[in-house]
């Protein structure tokens, strides 16, 4: 398609967004991408306070992982709505709209009095931050020519990946010289300077149309994604005895709500009522690439969430080692990204995601071996060759999933990838706290002492995640690179 052509919905021709917006699109995209790493930087700035913070909020540690797992819900819950909102509003409007949340959400945190206020703080921050990430793939996909996608996607890979790769570092060393609220009153000055640097820089470089609102669809998509990573997030605090309600019925509430939910947007898939156009799974490449996405975000995460505790709680390493023991690997992902976004644009995607997949499977399988007597350089040698085997798939797959689309369904890929993301980081986080927690308990019980038992329940973790990274291996055999925006047709009436 070129710039001029329309696509027909039920609500009429809806013109696409011009490839040549009148207006300069380099500060736009700057601002968007820094504003994007500060935002996504708080999914995990709490990871390596968890066991600080449940001891001085005086909740358990499968509660206090609520205040990474919580943040991770929202934006399940709030990105689906993403879609809609980048149709009907102007860039400069979801912007402010995204910062403006965050901001709000940061100041609340930072004087939060106890565990509830900051919890509903982290909530805040993630509406934010939910609507920052399409908000940025958008963009990009609308003004960024299609040979330069990679190298670009390679920047937009520094934010997803290092930015929550590197949060437990920075956390790590506020919490060495700082009391936890300064994790958040060091943020809140560069988002209020984000929101000042917008007024000038942001402008409206994509197109809106009016699209309606299914009520129905908000509903069943809450449901739906919440009720699944809420029971899953439960199944910790029930081995602890501290779980609200059996974990099973927002699973099943979860996954009914989901098969609903489906249901809903199939029947709604060529109108302007949709909130979520499942159309574009109907492009091979952009399937296959989420799933792979999906698998490597939990992985990403649940690691993420797992290394500080097993540092601070098996090996006895301070909060500043724990975070520092992570930024080998996240400065690498950063190194990599601009380079891995090169190689796609000459190679394309398979030479790249498999070697990864095989490289992140093979660091995990290292990551069973730990115990209680491993040392610091094995695994910071672990971490980084996780770091750099996810480097190499990230960016590759990002970009042959969303370039498969038409740019109709631009902002629904957007959501779509972006949803699934947090779903499989909150999922990652979930299950292997869950593993962790109720494989401890079962040795305890059978008499083994605290710290060997958390030992075990870390392998069980690993030993699980480590399984399910061959699924990624088998899978990106079969990435390559699609025509670009071939793949999905227009709806046919």
């Amino acid at each position: 398609m070129t710039s001029t052509d329309s696509v027909t919905t039920a609500g009429g021709p809806v013109p696409e967004q011009s490839s040549t917006p009148p207006v300069r699109v380099g500060p736009v995209i700057a601002l968007l991408v820094v504003s994007a790493f500060v935002v996504i930087l708080n999914e995990t700035i709490m990871s390596v306070a968890i066991t600080d913070l449940s001891t001085e909020l005086g909740v358990p540690v499968s509660t206090a992982q609520w205040l990474t797992t919580g943040f991770l819900l929202t934006m399940a819950i709030v990105i689906p709505l993403t879609g809609l909102l980048l149709q009907r509003l102007p860039v400069r409007t979801v912007f402010f709209l995204a910062m403006g949340l965050f901001t709000v959400g940061t100041l609340l945190a930072a004087l939060a009095p106890g565990f509830a206020v900051l919890l509903v703080g982290r909530v805040v921050q993630a509406s934010g931050t939910a609507i920052m990430l399409p908000l940025l793939f958008t963009t990009v996909l609308n003004v960024v020519p299609a040979e330069r996608r990679g190298r670009m996607m390679g920047v937009i890979s520094i934010v997803i990946s290092v930015a929550p790769a590197i949060g437990p570092t920075v956390s790590g060393v506020i919490l060495s010289v700082l009391d936890w609220r300064w994790m958040f009153g060091i943020v809140l000055p560069i988002a209020v300077l984000s929101l000042a640097l917008g007024a000038v820089w942001v402008k409206n470089v994509t197109e809106t149309r009016p699209v309606k609102v299914d009520v129905l669809s908000v509903v069943l998509s809450a449901l739906a994604f919440g009720g699944l990573i809420f029971g899953l997030s439960s199944i910790g605090e029930a081995s602890g005895g501290h779980a609200v309600v059996p974990p099973w019925i927002p699973v099943v509430v979860g996954a009914v709500s989901l098969a609903l939910f489906v249901w809903r947007q199939l029947a709604l898939r060529e109108t302007d009522r949709v909130l979520m156009d499942l159309r574009v799974f109907r492009s091979r490449s952009f399937a296959l690439a989420v799933v792979v996405v999906i698998v490597s975000m939990t992985a990403l995460f649940g690691t993420i969430i797992l290394i500080p505790i097993y540092l601070q709680q098996v090996l006895g390493l301070s909060v500043l080692q724990s975070g520092l023991v992570l930024l080998p690997g996240g400065a690498l992902m950063g190194l990599l990204a601009p380079l891995v976004g090169s190689l796609f644009d000459r190679f394309g995607p398979r030479p790249l995601v498999l070697p990864g997949a095989v490289v992140a499977s093979a660091a995990l399988w290292g990551m069973t071996t730990l115990g209680q007597d491993a040392t610091v350089p094995l695994i910071i040698a672990l971490h980084v060759v996780l770091s750099s085997g996810l480097a190499f798939m990230f960016t590759p797959l990002l970009t042959s999933a969303l370039g498969s689309l038409p740019p109709q369904l631009y902002s629904h890929g957007s959501a779509v990838v972006s949803t699934l993301q947090q779903v499989a980081g909150a999922a990652g986080t979930a299950m292997f706290i869950t593993l962790m927690t109720v494989s401890a308990a079962g040795a305890v019980q059978t008499g083994a002492d605290q710290v060997s038992a958390l030992a075990g329940g870390v392998h069980t973790a690993f030993l699980v995640g480590a399984s399910v990274s061959l699924l990624a291996v088998l899978l990106t055999v079969f990435v390559r690179k699609p025509a670009e925006g071939a793949e999905v047709p227009a709806p046919v009436h």
